[in-house]
């Protein structure tokens, strides 16, 4: 009897002991293997295996954050498929977010750097990321702060308690993180060199946790001490570097040696290993998840064998609903600035986000945030968010690095034709209550240089506008060659146009993509060219010189994803122009005058414009254009000079390079269709088609003089062009074939690495 109730004693508490089982699951670093964790998570939760604790590195922290933040794994899923996800890992600005009029005038810069003027001497400052920190600043601070106010930043109090790992790059050591900010925690913890930049959290600056301890099994025994310990690995250690792989090289200097294990005394190690998947290759989603799945129902037997305890699904359920209750709404009044010293620099940022409003809520935060992050006087912008119980209202600190006073761009246009062209530019920037940009840039090349210089100020009222006035002097020169292969013909010979101007302007911006301007400009044209193609090497050409006052007023719009070669977004563009100028012609030996002529001209021109794409699925998207220009201008001197002075219709790149007299008109229609095929993320084809419909066509005469047509839309002229496009770091990379509806040569192939971009004209 005795040894039968010592045998029940023995049973019953042997099973309130495993009853009590504390289970902690650890997670490795891995990039975008780590993806799999969800699906183990997954199957342990299918299976009624509890997780009491939950801890990572990298893309760990990330999957064990969100699971401690009261994510279930469909929402994880979901949030790892999404758009938004992608635009994390890109650092790309979403469509409704591209604020168009914070944005300078476009240029074809390669890359950009800082100038750091210290101790006397000026330093050239290179990037420090590739992939730009403020889209997932924002995201971590949207999805975390809320968990924060609810935990009073006590890692402990979660959902299941939770810490993850990062290094301090100073000392080179681990730094265990299990209080604070979560976002924070969570985003140094996945900071990777040279993708991310790093973030300074309780005075060290901190890099991926991964570089010391991607596995952090023995600090979950130490920290928390679980009965048994769940550890799923997707990593490896680098291996053995081949001396003329760099980064291999610099992986093994980093990157500590981890121990990949788990005793079997203290729990289950689970590995799913992959040959195919990259760091950042997160659209391989299913891919991975489809693995971390099979891995985890292989070894979900030895796991029920060790772990006896059960949570049924809607337990676990109900008590992550229960968590999530409690989480505030985001709703922002004091914002507090870091990083600047200025007390109207820091006005000039708060009142940027809050104009003066008392709350702002995170919809109307994000935007702003987004206007703010355009700014070209801000470097960086991370937003950290603190919970105020008093007033039931989230405080905003706003992270601010600014920018150096001095940047420089580089960049540059190589082609096949004779287009290729170097840019330079320089930038002094200051912003105290408003902000100040000094600019100035060169293009040289044979074909377009330029130079430009000038000044924008930024008021950042209730309504924000600014005052900009440039200096731009341009010379576009035309010409040909015997052998078309490589130099298109024109029509005639050479021309060569000079132009000056100097504009002032007006801005203020509508919604998020648009912008409203007023201005004025003093401009002086010249343009040299020849009346007929049979000329002598004694002719000398016509002079064609045009000053003019213009007034405009315009309303324009962009959400391009690219400054060339789009795929996604809108471009809209109405103005009115009111131009006043005198002409004066000095006939060269191929006109049919001798004596220089003088006339003056007022006219408007009215120009509308409507691009726009439309995704039809992952990989096809198929675009719209129309363009409109309406103007009462009348013929200039002759022929050439009335052509090169109407509007012309240049959608294609290509189109911009070469002078195509079919397509000048001053009162013209047009419309074309795009199809884009997506190959990769960078790489596309693309198929165009346009038609071009002058009103009343411009003709020429016996005696070189030009005539409008009488008929309305007696001809339509047709372009298209097909290409290849990879978007690189640098710019555009397109191999492209041309046709233009024209005499003579009508089809061109051209490769070119770059933009295709010019300063603008005085109207």
């Amino acid at each position: 009897m005795k040894r039968y109730l010592i045998l029940i004693l023995s049973i019953y508490i042997f099973t309130i002991q495993a009853n009590a089982q504390k289970v902690g699951l650890v997670l490795s670093g891995g990039g975008a293997k780590g993806l799999a964790h969800i699906a183990v998570i997954k199957a342990l939760e299918e299976n009624g295996i509890p997780i009491d604790y939950i801890a990572g590195t990298s893309m760990g922290a990330i999957v064990a954050g969100l699971y401690a933040a009261g994510y279930s794994t469909d929402e994880m899923e979901q949030l790892f498929r999404s758009e938004q996800f992608k635009f994390w890992t890109t650092g790309k600005i979403q469509e409704e977010y591209r604020y168009y009029f914070s944005k300078s005038e476009e240029d074809p810069s390669w890359l950009e750097l800082d100038l750091l003027k210290k101790a006397d001497k000026l330093k050239i400052l290179p990037p420090t990321n590739l992939i730009p920190e403020e889209q997932m600043d924002f995201a971590f601070m949207e999805m975390f702060s809320s968990v924060t106010a609810i935990n009073k930043g006590d890692f402990n109090q979660l959902f299941v308690p939770y810490f993850c790992i990062a290094t301090d790059v100073y000392n080179n050591r681990k730094v265990v993180l299990r209080q604070g900010d979560l976002g924070e925690a969570i985003r140094g913890s996945m900071t990777f060199p040279l993708y991310f930049k790093p973030i300074e959290i309780d005075g060290s600056l901190v890099f991926d946790g991964g570089i010391v301890n991607n596995f952090p099994v023995q600090d979950m025994k130490e920290l928390l001490n679980p009965d048994i310990i769940i550890g799923h690995n997707v990593a490896n250690n680098p291996e053995k570097p081949d001396p003329d792989n760099i980064m291999a090289q610099i992986e093994n200097m980093i990157m500590q040696k981890t121990d990949y294990t788990i005793d079997l005394k203290d729990g289950v190690f689970m590995e799913t290993t992959f040959n195919n998947v990259g760091l950042l290759d997160f659209k391989k989603i299913d891919q991975i998840e489809k693995a971390g799945y099979e891995t985890a129902n292989k070894n979900i037997g030895i796991i029920k064998n060790r772990i006896s305890r059960r949570i049924s699904p809607d337990e676990l359920q109900q008590k992550r609903r229960q968590f999530n209750m409690k989480k505030p709404l985001l709703i922002f009044q004091n914002v507090q600035v870091e990083g600047v010293e200025d007390a109207m620099q820091r006005k000039y940022i708060i009142q940027s986000l809050k104009h003066n409003d008392n709350i702002i809520d995170l919809k109307e935060l994000k935007k702003e945030y987004f206007k703010l992050v355009s700014d070209p006087q801000i470097k960086s912008l991370r937003p950290v968010s603190r919970y105020n119980p008093e007033t039931g209202y989230f405080d905003l600190h706003m992270i601010v690095k600014q920018n150096n006073p001095m940047l420089i761009k580089f960049g540059a246009n190589i082609s096949t034709r004779p287009i290729n062209q170097g840019f330079l530019s320089g930038d002094y920037r200051v912003f105290k209550e408003r902000s100040y940009t000094l600019s100035t840039n060169m293009y040289f090349g044979r074909f377009y240089s330029s130079i430009k210089a000038g000044a924008r100020i930024d008021y950042p009222t209730k309504i924000p506008f600014y005052l900009a006035g440039y200096f731009t002097l341009n010379r576009w020169d035309y010409y040909s060659s015997t052998t078309e292969f490589v130099f298109e013909d024109v029509r005639p010979p050479y021309i060569i146009q000079n132009e000056g101007n100097f504009r002032l302007e007006m801005g203020l911006p509508l919604n998020t993509w648009g912008k409203l301007t007023f201005g004025g400009s003093v401009s002086n044209a010249k343009n040299e060219y020849y009346l007929t193609e049979s000329i002598k090497v004694t002719d000398t050409p016509d002079h064609t010189k045009f000053d003019a006052l213009a007034a405009a007023t315009s309303i324009l719009s962009n959400t391009f994803n690219d400054k060339q070669y789009p795929t996604e977004g809108i471009s809209s563009c109405l103005s009115f122009n009111y131009i006043s100028g005198k002409e004066k012609n000095i006939p060269g030996t191929t006109s049919n005058s001798i004596t220089s002529q003088q006339y003056n001209h007022n006219f408007f021109l009215l120009k509308g414009s409507y691009d726009r794409y439309f995704k039809i699925n992952k990989r096809f998207t198929f675009g719209l254009m129309a363009e409109g220009v309406f103007s009462n201008k009348k013929p200039f001197s002759n022929y050439v000079s009335t052509i090169l002075s109407a509007p012309s219709f240049n959608p294609i790149p290509h189109s911009k390079t070469i002078y195509l007299n079919n397509f000048h008109a001053s009162k013209y229609l047009a419309s074309g269709i795009k199809g884009i095929f997506k190959l990769s993320d960078g790489l596309h084809l693309r198929a165009e088609a346009y038609g071009f419909a002058p009103v009343n066509e411009i003709n020429e005469t016996s005696n070189y003089m030009a005539v409008y047509s009488d008929k309305t839309f007696s001809t339509i002229n047709f372009m298209g062009s097909g290409a290849l496009v990879f978007q690189s770091a640098i710019g555009p990379i397109s191999f492209s074939v041309n046709y233009y509806e024209k005499s003579q040569t009508k089809f061109f192939a051209m490769l070119n690495v770059g933009y295709i971009l010019f300063n603008r004209k005085g109207y």
